[in-house]
């Protein structure tokens, strides 16, 4: 089909958007939605835009919201209000605050909102939670999860200083940064039902937030004796890129590598770890996955694999984290109330 499609945002993450669109919809308008005035058209876009109001006016159908998390919320409304399917890059925002007036305006006009998660579609992570729902370590006792890098080599030719990850008022920090472990873990496990955390900046890098973050999560009980519990750490800090989940098991212990792509397992009674699935996805590829469920949602009027509400779970889990870290104490989950139904939830 041949969409109108708006990007908001013109970083890395807006660009990659911009350039997979123009990949799997070759006949699509597409226009860019960016604050800094431009002199010349972004490659791979059709127009070009410096306030909102001609963004409307160009009528999108489709709009990826891509720019930094303290205005997601803020041009959605602005969208969603007047029918667009949306999908907002992770975080789904910085806080709670407005979602749910974003989520009504979504509802009452039977569009399609998702939250761009792109891990969820990762072969090799799908394959780790197939696993586990088919039991292959029988019951899991305990998880551990990580994920860290140098912020400093995030982003090649960039000052990491002037990055979104580096800056509060952009919604920076390793917390919301990182939120692709909380949704995932949530995703394989189940509802986080309380947090305890450590939200610190351990580093002399030059940045305003957290480079740091300890979590340790409760599970909400399943019908087992003892409740489960996992570690969560993330940081800015660690020279060798490292995303990994382990999770560990009655019958053995199961180890995802998110850089390397492959799941490895240890069984009980045994002496070393063997490597049961591999897939080294490309960079575009979990994204490429990402944009065509996102278009088959908006074609078939189907609930995105990562939904609007997802986005919401995960924001819930980072404010008890915060409120904990803030209060050195453990602090309960507040669950949304929400009666809402469709294509949000």
């Amino acid at each position: 089909m041949s969409y109108r499609i708006l990007i908001v945002g013109l970083g890395s993450i807006g660009r990659r958007h911009l350039r997979l669109a123009r990949e799997i919809l070759p006949n699509a308008q597409i226009a860019v939605l960016r604050h800094q005035k431009h002199r010349s058209l972004p490659e791979y876009a059709d127009y070009c835009y410096s306030n909102i109001l001609d963004a409307l006016a160009f009528d999108p159908q489709i709009a990826v919201i891509a720019n930094p998390a303290t205005f997601h919320i803020k041009v959605a409304m602005r969208l969603a209000e007047v029918g667009v399917h949306l999908l907002i890059e992770k975080p789904l925002s910085a806080n709670i605050e407005g979602i749910a007036e974003l989520l009504d305006a979504v509802q009452q006009n039977n569009t399609i909102l998702a939250t761009a998660y792109n891990l969820r579609f990762l072969p090799s992570l799908q394959q780790f939670k197939s696993m586990l729902d088919n039991k292959l370590i029988g019951e899991v006792w305990s998880v551990r999860c990580e994920v860290g890098h140098d912020l400093t080599n995030w982003r090649p030719n960039c000052d990491y200083r002037k990055s979104v990850s580096a800056q509060h008022s952009l919604g920076g920090g390793a917390l919301l940064e990182l939120s692709h472990e909380l949704d995932y873990i949530r995703w394989i496990f189940g509802e986080v039902d309380w947090v305890h955390a450590v939200l610190s900046k351990q580093s002399d890098l030059e940045i305003n937030v957290e480079d740091s973050a300890y979590m340790i999560l409760g599970f909400a009980a399943l019908n087992t004796e003892s409740q489960l519990v996992a570690s969560v750490n993330m940081d800015f800090i660690r020279q060798d890129l490292t995303r990994s989940c382990t999770a560990i098991g009655k019958l053995g212990s199961l180890r995802w590598n998110g850089v390397t792509g492959t799941v490895e397992l240890y069984k009980a009674g045994e002496t070393k770890w063997n490597e049961v699935y591999a897939h080294c996805a490309t960079r575009d590829e979990s994204y490429r996955a990402e944009w065509h469920d996102f278009l088959e949602c908006i074609e078939h009027g189907t609930r995105p694999s990562v939904s609007a509400l997802d986005g919401l779970r995960v924001l819930e889990v980072i404010e008890a984290a915060r409120l904990s870290a803030k209060n050195t104490t453990r602090v309960n989950v507040t669950i949304t109330s929400s009666n809402k139904t469709g294509l949000i939830v």
